[in-house]
């Protein structure tokens, strides 16, 4: 079972990107899976490493595409790729004490960040700028 799935409210209207963010989704669902149905074979602390570098790469490549471009929102959209990053690790943090927990928390957090963040930061963005360089 997906650990989140992909809603068309997630959607910023601009195929590349909502490309982008569908991979990630696909690498987190991937990792769950992996983790949930053989966890004899892949370290959870591993799979969620995975899971924050993919987004880090992606934050990274965003944020210097914004800076690039000196754009005017660059500082908020920061503050919420950093905010985001906070909360996986404390969710990677407690993941070894309580793993469902964790899986239940990372969904939430990932579902409210596609929601949010993606319809307001993101396509503020990508309408003003278009699109940056993909992973």
């Amino acid at each position: 079972m997906a650990l989140i799935e992909w809603k068309d409210r997630y959607s910023v209207g601009i195929p590349d990107v909502d490309y982008e963010h569908r991979q990630i989704i696909n690498l987190i669902n991937e990792m769950h899976e992996r983790m949930t149905t053989r966890p004899e074979k892949l370290d959870a602390g591993d799979a969620l490493g995975e899971i924050f570098r993919a987004i880090s790469a992606h934050f990274a490549l965003e944020e210097r595409f914004m800076e690039d471009h000196r754009y005017d929102q660059f500082s908020e959209h920061k503050s919420s790729h950093e905010q985001l990053l906070d909360e996986i690790r404390s969710i990677m943090d407690g993941y070894e004490a309580n793993p469902a927990e964790a899986s239940k928390m990372l969904s939430r957090q990932l579902d409210r960040w596609f929601t949010e963040h993606c319809k307001t930061y993101d396509a503020r963005l990508h309408q003003m700028l278009g699109n940056h360089d993909h992973y």
